[in-house]
């Protein structure tokens, strides 16, 4: 293209000085005539150049984005409604030595809480957390439903409608000190459960991407039929359709946002009343992530959050790894938030005006499909500030590594953060460390990661229910082993030196007869394990065994279970692909 370029430039400089030449001499017409179409050719050769430019760059954009895809959901995502092949330049990545190190130098400024929610507490893939005006922590969860490679076909149609809805409640409210349940609902009416929010009227706003739409409940779920739906049930499209809609954020005067996050990659502005106001963005996505990518271009917008004080709606830029932030009242671009140790994927953030205005962030497990890593990956929280772009601090499960944190609620002070999980299925607290109480023993967490392509590309969650948190029955029972251990062998070393001092005294002065006679003819029912235990003091000894005291009553002890809770039990392998 360059040499083109040149060559026509050439020829334009060619033709126009022939014409003015040609005017100087007072040629013919039919000289004029020629000098024009020359020069006419060569203006339309310049402008056709960008064009066929753009053509070939579109064309390797699509083999770039293709050489990764490798999964029916890439391919169902690549040819989602509403996907437009982009090309940018890219700027050259920030340099950071090593992000292992910095990330190891983060400050861990919340303390995780291990005993919350209650022992009972059972619960599917965790896809999202808000709170309600009671400030319950509000939850929603897939209970026995996975997303798997099959659940959708290449149309973005649901497979598994011959299930019908998860007959178990998929909406809990969770006591924010002990994490006792306050009230569940959802029954009976959602297929494969995505997002969650309650806005500031207490009303429950939810999507479903196997049904492809957005539904808004009464307060606590209140007469079990939703007072807004948008959307055609089952009906994956565009413009009044959603594909796999992601999330929602609402304002105080009842207008509201969606995120149409897996196939058309839009965020849409609506009235109180669901009437459509605006609708901003396009689809980046190419099987992978960009440090800087364009302005309004999504690769899956994920999660959604306001920020009142800024009059700012952000969006998580999934597979682009970043934060975007637009004017809430018109949808233009005001700023956005990436940084390296986060990585190139970032599934939700939720906001808090705490120290000036914070980010608080949940990442992924590093690649969309797992291939190419960029750099150096651990998934964490991080807290970012707003003013600086800088991550300020790091947190995880017992100061370790999540496996597939899905979304991510803070409270206004910024004293609690809640993180929903999809594998293992959890919902986890933490609490700053200003009001954290010392932290009781617990079972260490696995920090290992699980590679998955969670929603339409991540691994989802496990395919059992699990409960929350090991009971405490297993260290009490340790404990009280480990006393009784400790008390045998100390009576036991009592007896042993008890013998040794009567050994060493006969040695020095055998007995008599009669003192002789005397222990042989004494009853031997006193001594604490009988009289076969008992040995005489001139009689030769092997020694003490303590093995062979125990074995004198073999049926006083029990065999302690060495599977002490579920989560110990709780198996990192997944048997097949699921998604986010």
């Amino acid at each position: 293209m360059f040499v083109y370029s040149i060559a026509a430039e050439q020829a334009f400089h060619r033709a126009r000085t022939t014409m003015f030449s040609t005017r100087s001499k007072s040629m013919d017409r039919a000289s004029l005539g020629i000098a024009w179409c020359l020069l006419l050719f060569v203006v339309l050769l310049l402008e056709a150049q960008p064009a066929a430019s753009q053509t070939q760059s579109s064309v390797r954009y699509l083999q770039n984005g293709n050489d990764n895809v490798n999964s029916n959901s890439m391919q169902q995502m690549l040819k989602g409604a509403g996907a437009t092949p982009v090309n940018w330049p890219q700027p050259p990545k920030q340099v950071i030595p090593d992000v292992k190190t910095e990330l190891a130098k983060l400050n861990t400024t919340y303390v995780y809480q291990n005993a919350w929610p209650a022992n009972n507490v059972k619960l599917g893939a965790v896809t999202a957390v808000s709170f309600d005006k009671a400030g319950n922590v509000v939850i929603f969860h897939r209970v026995d439903r996975v997303w798997g490679q099959n659940t959708f076909d290449n149309r973005n149609q649901y497979t598994e409608k011959f299930r019908g809805p998860i007959r178990e409640s998929t909406i809990l409210a969770l006591e924010p000190q002990t994490g006792k349940v306050q009230y569940d609902w959802g029954k009976n009416f959602f297929y494969m459960p995505h997002g969650l929010t309650v806005d500031p009227e207490d009303n429950v706003w939810v999507t479903d991407v196997a049904m492809h739409q957005v539904f808004k409940f009464a307060p606590r779920g209140a007469g079990g039929k939703p007072l807004l739906t948008l959307g055609v049930t089952f009906q994956p499209g565009i413009g009044k359709k959603f594909c796999k809609p992601t999330s929602v954020a609402v304002l105080n005067n009842g207008d509201f946002f969606v995120a149409d996050g897996y196939c058309n990659a839009r965020i849409l502005k609506y009235s109180q009343a669901g009437e459509l106001i605006l609708t901003w963005g396009q689809n980046s996505f190419a099987g992978v992530s960009y440090d800087v990518a364009p302005q309004n271009y999504f690769a899956i917008p994920h999660a959604l959050t306001l920020v009142p004080d800024q009059q700012l709606l952000c969006a998580a830029d999934r597979e682009n790894g970043r934060v975007q932030c637009f004017h809430s009242s018109n949808g233009t671009f005001y700023s956005q938030y990436h940084n390296q140790l986060i990585g190139d994927r970032l599934f939700s953030m939720a906001y808090t005006p705490a120290e000036g205005g914070q980010l608080v962030i949940v990442n992924g497990p590093t690649a969309e499909l797992g291939i190419h890593p960029e750099h150096y990956n651990e998934v964490h929280g991080f807290v970012l500030s707003m003013g600086s772009k800088q991550v300020l601090s790091k947190f995880g499960p017992n100061n370790m590594q999540f496996h597939n944190p899905h979304d991510v609620a803070v409270t206004t002070d910024g004293k609690e953060i809640y993180v929903a999980e999809l594998n293992p299925a959890r919902i986890h607290k933490f609490v700053h460390k200003s009001l954290a109480k010392p932290m009781s023993l617990s079972a260490t967490k696995d920090s290992s990661i699980t590679s998955d392509l969670s929603e339409s590309s991540a691994l989802d969650a496990s395919t059992q229910q699990t409960v929350h948190h090991p009971s405490g029955k297993a260290i009490l029972v340790s404990s009280l082993m480990l006393i009784f251990a400790g008390s045998t062998f100390a009576l036991a070393l009592f007896f042993a030196q008890r013998r040794k001092r009567g050994n060493q005294a006969l040695i020095s002065a055998p007995p008599t007869d009669l003192v002789y006679r005397q222990l042989t003819a004494s009853n031997q029912s006193c001594m604490p394990f009988g009289g076969r235990s008992r040995r005489h003091a001139w009689e030769k000894s092997d020694g003490f065994k303590l093995g062979g005291l125990l074995d004198r009553d073999r049926n006083g002890f029990e065999k302690l279970d060495t599977q002490a809770s579920d989560e110990e039990q709780e198996t990192t392998t997944l048997a097949s692909a699921q998604f986010a």
